[in-house]
C-alpha cells in the first residue's frame, strides 16, 4: 500500500500508524513530547477532547475521550503505552524507526507489535464508528501512558491512584496482549507476580592457591543449584502438560552474577540475581520461606534481598458472573474468532488497573504473526493491522453499549 494522506480509510490508518512508529519514544530517558503532539493532532482530526496529565515530571498520560449518551455509566478504558524498548540498529535489516514496508506488506519498526499498533487501532476504530454515526451509551477513554516498559511505576501505577483517573469512572479496561503465530488470538485475564531476588554470599577471602573454608563461591554454588532445581521442576510441569502455557507456571531465570576482582583472589562476597515470575497459584509466603531456608542451608553470611516483590494480583472470572467477559466472548465468537485464554507470562499495566478493582483484559488482535516484541526486526503486517481495526469496530460498540 502506498503511504500518505488519502481518502481511503485503510491507507489513512497505515499512514497514522507509520507516523506514530517514527517517533523514537525509546528508553532510556524517553522524551514523550512528540508523542503528545502527534496525539493532539489525531484528537483534533477526530474532533474529540484530549487531556494531558503529568503524573510525574516529564511523564505525561494522554487521554482522548469519546463521551457516551449515558456518561454516568462506568466507562470503557482502552489503554496502550507510548514507550518502546531499546534497539540495536546493527541487528535490524530496516532502520528501527523508519516504518519501512517490504514486498509482503510487513511494517518494520520498534513498537509495531509492542504496542503502538493497538493505540492506533483504538483511534482508527473510534473514528470509523463516529463516521458511521454509531452511538455509545458508555463513554470510551483512549489512554496513552508512559514508562510501561520499565515497570509503570512512573506511569499507570501513579495514574490509577489519582483523582484524574477516578473521574474517568472506568468500569472495564482493555490493554495489551501478544501476537499469535496461528489462527487463534491470545486473550489474557490475569498476570503472574514479578519478584527480583538477589542473594548475597559473604565468605572467607584469600589467595586463589589455597582451600579456605566457608568461601563465597561454595555458598553461591548451593544457592544456584537450588534455584535451578526448582526451575527444572517448573519446566517439567510445562513439558508434561500440553494444556499449560508459560503463564501457568513459575519461571526462574538467573540474570546477574557479580563479584570478584581477579582470578587469583578468593572474593569476600559474590552475588546472584534471579528474575522470578510467580504463577497465580503459588503461595507467596511459601516461596519466601523457601528462599530463606535456602540461605540458611548455604551457610552463614548468605542474605536474601527481594528487590521487587509484586503481590498476588486478581484474576478475572471467565464465566457468566462477569458480564464484560460474556460480552467479549459472545462478540468474538460471532465474528468467528478463536480466543486462547491465558495468564499473561510477563507484566503489563493491567495489573495496576486490576489492583484498584477494575476488570482488565489483555488483547492485541494480531494472529498469523510471529512474536517479535523486544526482538530485532520487529514488524507487523499491514493486513493484520487493518483486520485489528475491524475487530475493534465490532468489539467496542458491544462493550460500550453493555
Amino acid at each position: 500500500m502506498s503511504e500518505g494522506k488519502t481518502q481511503d480509510p485503510d491507507l489513512e490508518a497505515i499512514y497514522h500508524f507509520k507516523q506514530y512508529l517514527r517517533i523514537p519514544s525509546v528508553h532510556p530517558d524517553v522524551d514523550y513530547d512528540d508523542c503528545v503532539v502527534f496525539l493532539k493532532s489525531r484528537a483534533a482530526d477526530l474532533g474529540l477532547p484530549i487531556s494531558v496529565f503529568e503524573v510525574a515530571p516529564r511523564k505525561p498520560v494522554v487521554v482522548i475521550s469519546w463521551f457516551g449518551s449515558q456518561p454516568q455509566l462506568p466507562s470503557l478504558l482502552l489503554n496502550s503505552h507510548m514507550d518502546v524498548v531499546p534497539v540495536f540498529p546493527e541487528k535490524w535489516s530496516h532502520a528501527p524507526f523508519s516504518a519501512d514496508t517490504d514486498s509482503k506488506g510487513n511494517i518494520y519498526a520498534r513498537g509495531s507489535q509492542d504496542m503502538k499498533c493497538v493505540g492506533i487501532q483504538y483511534l482508527e476504530a473510534v473514528g470509523r464508528l463516529m463516521k458511521a454515526n454509531q452511538k455509545m451509551k458508555r463513554s470510551v477513554h483512549v489512554s496513552f501512558v508512559p514508562d510501561e516498559e520499565i515497570g509503570g511505576q512512573t506511569g499507570m501505577k501513579i495514574f490509577v491512584e489519582s483523582e484524574d483517573f477516578r473521574k474517568l469512572n472506568v468500569g472495564c479496561a482493555l490493554d495489551e496482549g501478544i501476537a499469535s503465530p496461528d489462527e487463534s488470538f491470545h486473550f489474557f485475564y490475569g498476570e503472574r507476580s514479578l519478584w527480583h531476588v538477589f542473594i548475597h554470599c559473604m565468605g572467607t577471602p584469600g589467595h586463589g592457591s589455597l582451600l579456605h573454608d566457608d568461601t563465597a563461591g561454595e555458598k553461591i554454588a548451593i544457592v544456584i543449584e537450588k534455584f535451578m532445581a526448582r526451575r527444572a521442576e517448573e519446566k517439567k510441569k510445562l513439558k508434561d502438560n500440553p494444556n499449560l502455557t508459560v503463564g501457568d507456571v513459575t519461571t526462574i531465570n538467573l540474570t546477574t552474577l557479580e563479584g570478584g576482582v581477579q582470578t587469583n583472589v578468593v572474593p569476600p562476597e559474590l552475588s546472584v540475581g534471579f528474575d522470578c515470575r510467580l504463577s497465580v497459584d503459588t503461595d507467596h509466603k511459601e516461596f519466601e520461606n523457601w528462599i530463606n531456608e535456602l540461605c540458611k542451608l548455604a551457610g552463614p553470611g548468605v542474605i536474601a534481598d527481594i528487590d521487587v516483590r509484586c503481590a498476588a494480583g486478581p484474576v478475572e472470572s471467565l464465566d457468566y458472573t462477569n458480564p464484560w467477559w460474556c460480552c467479549i466472548s459472545d462478540t468474538t465468537r460471532n465474528m468467528g474468532l478463536k480466543l486462547k485464554c491465558n495468564i499473561f507470562p510477563a507484566a503489563t499495566d493491567s495489573r495496576y488497573i486490576r489492583e484498584v478493582g477494575i476488570p482488565a483484559f489483555g488483547f492485541s488482535p494480531m494472529n498469523h504473526t510471529p512474536v517479535l516484541l523486544h526482538d530485532h526486526d520487529e514488524y507487523l503486517n499491514e493486513k493484520v493491522f487493518l483486520r485489528g481495526i475491524n475487530i475493534y469496530c465490532k468489539l467496542l460498540p458491544a462493550l460500550a453499549n453493555l
